[in-house]
């Protein structure tokens, strides 16, 4: 199961980051797969999106705000079945930038 994760991603202030798994292998999906994504982050006011397949399976959604590399199932924020291309983004509501700490499983059906 190939995963993808990032530690310490700084999101400016009033912000929204790039696709994340731009240009990452598992970016586009070429069979049905389930994908698990977890996040934590240092402080209140940091949301994620999620878009499988150019389908939102989370939209502006508040992410954990545990402030370490995420464990599951306690920083889980969704598990989707899909095919197509993964665009994952943080988007910081706040003055400040803001710490993301993020993985995605990968695990193909078939």
């Amino acid at each position: 199961m190939p995963r993808m994760a990032e530690n310490n991603l700084s999101v400016a202030a009033n912000a929204v980051s790039t696709n994340r798994l731009a240009g990452l292998l598992h970016e586009f999906l070429d069979r049905p797969a389930v994908v698990t994504l977890a996040a934590a982050c240092s402080a209140v006011g940091l949301n994620v999106s999620l878009l499988i397949g150019g389908q939102a399976v989370v939209q502006d959604q508040a992410v954990s705000q545990a402030n370490r590399f995420p464990v599951q199932p306690d920083d889980l924020v969704t598990q989707e079945q899909g095919i197509g291309r993964l665009v994952l983004q943080f988007r910081n509501t706040t003055g400040a930038a803001i710490i993301v700490h993020w993985s995605m499983d990968v695990d193909y059906l078939g």
